[in-house]
Formats: C-alpha cells, structure tokens, sequence
C-alpha cells in the first residue's frame, strides 16, 4: 500500500507524541502498519508517501539511488543568479557539502493558499518563491541551504516525488494511490 497524504504545518511525520505541541500522522485514520517514507518537519508543508512496503524507503530515499524531490520555497528577498548557481553547486551545511541539485525561480510565483499560522511578513523586506529538485534529504536540508546564500526559508511546500505530483489534494487529505501513480512514484 502506497499512500500520498498533503501534510499540514504543524504535523509530525510520525505517529507518536515528541512532547512538542506538534500534532501527529495518529490524527488522520491512516490504514493500521503504514509509516512515513522519509519526514518532513512540522514547519514544512506538502507531499508525504506513508507505506506498509519496507522496501519502498531504500527505493526511494537513498541518494545513490538519485530519486528526486520537488520543493517549493517561498524565501526571504530576491535571489540573484550568483545565488541559485550557490544552491545548483552545492553549499556546505554542518561541515558537509550537499550534493548538486536544481533551482530556479518559479515564474509565474504560485498562487498558494495562507498558511495558519502565517509566515513572518516583513514590509522593507521582499519574498519570493524558488524551486528547488534534491535528491538527497538530510535533516531541514532546504531551510540550510537557502540561508547559505542569504536567503531564509519562509514557507517549504513538497510538491513532488519521484514524477508524482502533489497536484489538488488539499492540507490534511490523503489517498491511495493505484498502479500508474505507484509507477510515478517508484520508477516500477
């Protein structure tokens, strides 16, 4: 069983309580035996898989396996080309450069829905939104990589794994996918 679930901001990737006030996956009736498929945290939104399929997680989250992750990063001020070429090339984060991956800025911004509670505004200061396709997924990898190249992450939305798109399932919606979509997904 493969499951595409839009996880809300605020939502653990796991099903038990880290004493945060964080919700957790517990909350959403998800089938008994599945888990999450890699993590995002609770500050970020969009595209989790959840899977009673053991073999899915070294498919689809070893980097040598280069199985690509979609990002939208809504951050702070206008990135230049220096920039995104810092992000393309890799950045060193935590002592270890991150692997090569894409970015680019979204043109048009997408028209995505507030978010509760709403990101920090800050009038002096402009925001945009980039795209970012990764293939590795260390721990809040994005949110370091764009404020390497001075630009903090605001909002993080996962719009696609693998060639499966998140499309118009809303926050807090979860389905099973059948076989095409599985093929998105996994390559198989």
């Amino acid at each position: 069983m493969l499951i595409a679930f839009n996880k809300p901001y605020g939502v653990l990737s796991q099903f038990t309580p880290d004493g945060s006030p964080n919700r957790t996956l517990a909350e959403f009736g998800f089938p008994k035996g599945v888990y999450a498929i890699g993590r995002l945290d609770a500050d970020s939104e969009g595209l989790l898989l959840l899977s009673d399929e053991a073999a899915l997680n070294d498919r689809l989250l070893n980097p040598k396996r280069a199985h690509k992750r979609v990002y939208w990063v809504q951050v702070e001020r206008i990135p230049d080309a220096g920039a995104l070429a810092g992000l393309r090339q890799g950045v060193e984060i935590l002592g270890r450069k991150t692997l090569p991956c894409r970015a680019w800025m979204l043109d048009p911004q997408p028209d995505v829905p507030p978010r509760d509670p709403p990101i920090r505004v800050r009038k002096s200061v402009p925001d945009c939104w980039i795209g970012m396709e990764l293939v590795e997924g260390k721990n809040r990898q994005v949110r370091r990589m764009t404020a390497a190249v001075g630009h903090p992450t605001l909002r993080l939305l996962r719009v696609q794994i693998g060639e499966f798109r998140l499309g118009n399932l809303k926050p807090e919606m979860w389905y099973e996918l059948n076989s095409r979509e599985r093929e998105l997904v996994a390559g198989y």
